[in-house]
């Protein structure tokens, strides 16, 4: 069996953590991204999520968007997620997930929605 993978990077662009994720967010993966994601909200933080790079995401995945996004909304940050594939943005509308989230198409607009 394949081993998923998943690329983490994250940037700060201004006060805004640009979190860029490459690959599978499923069940092998999503720990990986929350332990690397949860740190950096913190009150009023604004986090992007470029998700452009990722094809595929499990229930797993979705848990570990909704925690984060739960987090940034205790701490009164803010979360964008940008680059949703088709079927991610499918998956996320028929869970009812998308309506949580705000999300832009790319990088600009998400930036734009964090200032």
């Amino acid at each position: 069996m394949e081993e998923t993978k998943i690329t983490i990077n994250i940037q700060t662009t201004e006060d805004i953590e640009v979190v860029v994720l490459e690959g599978d967010i499923d069940a092998s993966t999503a720990p990986l991204v929350t332990k690397e994601v949860l740190p950096l909200v913190a009150p009023g933080s604004k986090i992007l999520l470029d998700m452009t790079g990722v094809e595929y995401m499990s229930s797993a995945g979705l848990r570990t968007l909704l925690t984060i996004h739960r987090q940034s909304t205790l701490k009164e940050g803010k979360l964008v997620l940008v680059g949703l594939s088709e079927e991610v943005k499918d998956t996320m509308e028929v869970t009812g997930f998308l309506e949580h989230f705000v999300t832009a198409q790319d990088l600009d607009t998400g930036l734009q929605a964090l200032k």
